[in-house]
């Protein structure tokens, strides 16, 4: 009699469960209103957290070791304050933006957040759910630090150790630390976080970078630790909750009808929404010094070509150059538009029938007749996030319509560039999909990129074109997970967070409901802030600092040049 053995599940399996799991628990909690992170919701998600084992929160499963990078990555991320909290509120936008509450917004997040008192912290959530699961699952790796600094801040027998209470008088005198104390400081931190002096002193100074974003690190550690203690010694639970507001509006495109119809009736204002309209999702500043900073900025710093230009206007002490620029382009047809209705996605519309095309930079193609006679407009937004890339496009691609007026969208293209994770290259390469998988769906969005891998060869950086998934979270991907979509029959070539919802909105305006002509011409292009599967190139390692210059500048050139070059047949606009 032969025994048959039940199938054992590969790692990559066992992680793409315990995604699933995170999800169903987040959503189900959402709909529930609140949860207590020590409880049995609250146990679910580590439990998850710890069986995907993502690459960004690195040692996160050591029980000796706190996760330092990690902790950086998810403190940039979150408000000022936060570590000390008890009480978290996730709300939608319900007046908190007209109160005298100071307005808190993490260093590397478009979010508002409110400190209400010393136990007390909301967080405003515009962008959808995939906001609330990018927060949420920082605040399971949050709590999951905080107790483990607990646990190292007590001796075996009970007591305190002496570091913690070294550590607790340098708080309760300030928090301030001259320099010659400094070391002696980091080396009571890095006892209790079980970390090397060295990895506490980097992770001390990549704190600093944001300084005005965070509390700093002796700060973060010993409010962590402190809350943690409260819950387990005091019984004084920590709570996240959701208001019946934001539980209500979630889903339902209130913010990105809102910012849509403001460009819209923007356009419509100006005159400006008969001609060629061609969209581009990317940076506030890349295609503006590109069409603008040549002629802004007349002196010996324009000279040399557009990127060591760029690399002058990245710089942190230019900045009067960069106002330069901006004044330049506001007087030569470049509209900005703030955001207004709570997307925090900040619009930029150029007409560039007022752009001097004789000031252009040498790398910048365009046809001057072309642009005079067609006068396209450009439509630069920020980038989304998550699932709210599927809203704002959407919304954008929707006809006007109103009580007087009404007009399609004349859309010629739209190129969507940013940055997105490497599974086959290092940081600062290329990626061109032909396809979006959407991660966790069976949804593929096969596409006819206008780019391809020969329009960026010979530019000196490597390029990969193929299938990249679309992924829930970057937070939450392991390189299990990865190794199988790169080396499976998938052979992707990257991971970011946006292109499949961007794809999806595009499809249906174009495809299906007609709103936007049919062969409106798409771009995808990405350049690589981390390689997740590279240890210590991960988006938690820092980020890309001047690597990004370049790659972000030759996309945006190359995107240009084809907006500004006959390639293809714009739509004539109808009327409603």
């Amino acid at each position: 009699m032969k025994h048959t053995h039940d199938p054992i599940l590969t790692r990559a399996q066992e992680s793409r469960a315990a995604i699933e799991r995170l999800y169903v628990t987040m959503r189900h909690l959402f709909n529930r209103g609140y949860y207590k992170p020590s409880k049995v919701s609250g146990e679910e998600m580590r439990r998850s957290l710890l069986t995907l084992r993502p690459e960004i929160y690195g040692s996160v499963n050591d029980p000796q070791k706190v996760e330092l990078e990690g902790l950086v990555y998810v403190m940039d991320r979150l408000p000022k304050g936060i570590e000390s909290c008890r009480f978290i509120t996730l709300t939608s936008r319900e007046g908190y933006e007209s109160s005298r509450f100071p307005v808190l917004v993490p260093a590397k997040r478009r979010r508002n957040c409110y400190r209400v008192d010393e136990e007390q912290m909301v967080i405003e959530v515009t962008n959808g759910r995939s906001e609330i699961y990018d927060i949420l699952t920082h605040l399971t790796f949050m709590f999951m630090e905080a107790d483990k600094i607990r646990q190292h801040a007590f001796h075996e027998r009970g007591g305190m150790t002496r570091e913690w209470e070294k550590l607790e008088a340098i708080i309760q005198a300030g928090g301030i630390v001259e320099d010659e104390e400094r070391e002696l400081a980091l080396t009571y931190v890095s006892t209790i976080l079980g970390r090397t002096f060295h990895e506490t002193e980097r992770a001390y100074h990549r704190f600093n970078e944001n300084a005005s974003a965070n509390s700093g690190l002796f700060q973060i550690v010993y409010a962590l630790g402190r809350t943690s203690m409260l819950e387990e010694k005091q019984r004084l639970d920590r709570e996240i909750s959701f208001t019946p507001t934001l539980r209500e509006r979630i889903g339902h495109h209130m913010y990105g009808e809102r910012w849509a119809r403001h460009i819209k009736q923007y356009l419509l204002d100006k005159q400006l929404h008969e001609r060629p309209l061609h969209i581009i999702s990317a940076n506030p500043h890349s295609v503006m010094n590109c069409l603008y900073a040549p002629a802004a900025l007349r002196d010996a710093q324009a000279e040399g070509d557009m990127y060591e230009l760029a690399m002058t206007l990245s710089r942190a002490e230019n900045g009067s150059l960069r106002k330069q620029v901006m004044q330049y382009a506001t007087e030569h047809g470049l509209h900005q538009l703030e955001d207004v209705s709570g997307t925090n996605i900040l619009i930029q519309l150029i007409d560039t029938a007022r752009i001097n095309l004789k000031k252009l930079p040498a790398q910048l193609a365009c046809q001057a007749d072309y642009v005079k006679k067609s006068q396209p407009v450009i439509l630069v937004m920020d980038y989304a996030f998550g699932e709210q890339a599927f809203e704002t496009m959407d919304e954008l691609l929707k006809p006007f319509d109103d009580a007087i007026h009404g007009f399609l969208m004349n859309v010629a293209s739209i190129s969507i560039m940013g940055k997105a994770g490497i599974l086959t290259g290092g940081k600062g390469d290329l990626m061109i999909p032909t396809a979006h998988i959407f991660e966790g769906t069976a949804d593929n969005y096969p596409l006819q990129n206008e780019f391809t891998k020969a329009d960026f060869d010979g530019d000196g950086i490597d390029t990969y074109e193929g299938a990249m998934i679309t992924v829930l979270g970057t937070s939450l991907q392991n390189r299990d997970v990865l190794s199988y979509f790169r080396n499976s029959s998938w052979k992707a070539i990257g991971l970011e967070m946006e292109g499949a919802h961007y794809q999806k909105a595009i499809q249906a305006q174009s495809m299906i409901r007609s709103s936007v002509n049919h062969n409106v011409k798409v771009r995808y292009a990405y350049y690589a802030s981390d390689n997740p599967l590279v240890t210590g190139a991960t988006l938690a390692s820092g980020s890309l600092g001047t690597v990004g210059v370049k790659p972000t500048y030759l996309i945006t050139l190359k995107c240009l040049s084809k907006i500004l070059c006959h390639t293809q047949s714009e739509a004539v606009p109808e009327k409603l």
